[in-house]
């Protein structure tokens, strides 16, 4: 760690994950925001400013400067590979937001690029450290639900992101669905083996047609002992940001259910059970999440441990998502065999 008693983390992007991060990183008691870089230069200066940080002039800077320790990789999809190949060869430690790439040969010859490195590189499936949903899973663990038999992970956007957004995205499957591939595998214990999808243009058909996309679907994985995980998704909720996981066994079942700003609930003559509503989105939802993933970074690479999520949980991830959307296209269930 650069013989500094923290880990010097530089944020590569600065739009509003990449500002969330530097914030984060800033704040966290066994790290250090070495710098930021943004193609905006702008978008930089202001984090920058912000934080009292160095703005780095180009990315190339930030792979160079020996007060680096270690990247989180906030920009664009398209850049993630080629940064978190830039990283391994200067011996920088990663923590990249997901995806890898959009296309899984790229992540596959990204892996064949870094090899067999063993620099920490984590993937950021925040909501793998959500309290709520960790809970769930030590249910599923400890044996409190018995052998666990089916999982239903709901996800639903309070809204459809704007279209440009929406028109580089990827597609549902690699840009939304892909942190409940990954919430699946982390509660499932095994491999999915089969991949159903159905989906739908219901929200905002026209944005769908133009980008061959689906804004409502269901997906159901089965693993080769019969487990099996249902995914519902929609991009829009018109009650809020609906986030909820069930895992249900022989003896029992545990659920994460949806987070509040608080939990009272009123009872009138004009109506029952009404609470506040849920947490905006994703950064507020997830936010002791985001700061426990700096902290188990920070953990691995000062203890040289394997992060709890890694390169291959990202490649895994994304195999699932193309194989539902090749269950979508082509009518029938696909064997992820078939994607790998």
């Amino acid at each position: 760690m650069g013989g500094t008693s923290v880990l010097r983390i530089a944020v590569l992007g600065c739009g509003r994950i990449g500002r969330m991060h530097a914030a984060n990183i800033a704040a966290h008691p066994r790290a250090r925001l070495a710098g930021v870089f943004d193609v905006s230069r702008e978008a930089a200066m202001e984090v920058g400013a912000r934080e009292a940080t160095t703005v780095f002039e180009t990315d190339e800077d930030v792979f160079a400067s020996e007060g680096v320790d270690a990247v989180l990789i906030a920009s664009s999809t398209s850049t993630h590979a080629d940064y978190i190949e830039k990283a391994v060869a200067v011996g920088k430690a990663i923590l990249c937001e997901k995806p890898i790439d959009l296309s899984l040969e790229r992540v596959d010859r990204c892996a064949r690029i870094i090899g067999k490195s063993s620099l920490p590189i984590m993937l950021g499936f925040v909501r793998r450290f959500d309290p709520t949903h960790r809970a769930t899973r030590a249910a599923i663990v400890n044996g409190d639900i018995g052998d666990l038999h089916q999982i239903v992970i709901t996800s639903r956007d309070p809204a459809m992101a704007p279209a440009a957004y929406m028109e580089v995205s990827g597609g549902i499957f690699r840009d939304m669905t892909i942190h409940d591939f990954d919430m699946a595998r982390f509660l499932l214990g095994e491999e999915p083996e089969t991949v159903s999808a159905v989906g739908s243009r219901l929200v905002n058909p026209p944005l769908m047609e133009r980008c061959n996309d689906w804004d409502t679907v269901s997906v159901v994985l089965t693993t080769a002992s019969g487990k099996q995980c249902v995914i519902l998704n929609s991009r829009q909720a018109v009650y809020g940001y609906d986030q909820r996981v069930e895992v249900f066994g022989n003896k029992g079942m545990a659920v994460s259910e949806n987070r509040r700003t608080h939990d009272s609930v009123r009872f009138t003559g004009e109506f029952t059970s009404r609470g506040a509503p849920y947490l905006n989105f994703f950064i507020e939802r997830y936010a002791e999440a985001f700061n426990a993933e700096i902290g188990a970074f920070v953990d691995a690479v000062e203890n040289g441990t394997a992060p709890e999520v890694g390169f291959e949980d990202g490649r895994r991830a994304l195999v699932l998502a193309e194989a539902a959307g090749r269950s979508i296209q082509e009518g029938r269930p696909v064997e992820t065999s078939e994607v790998i």
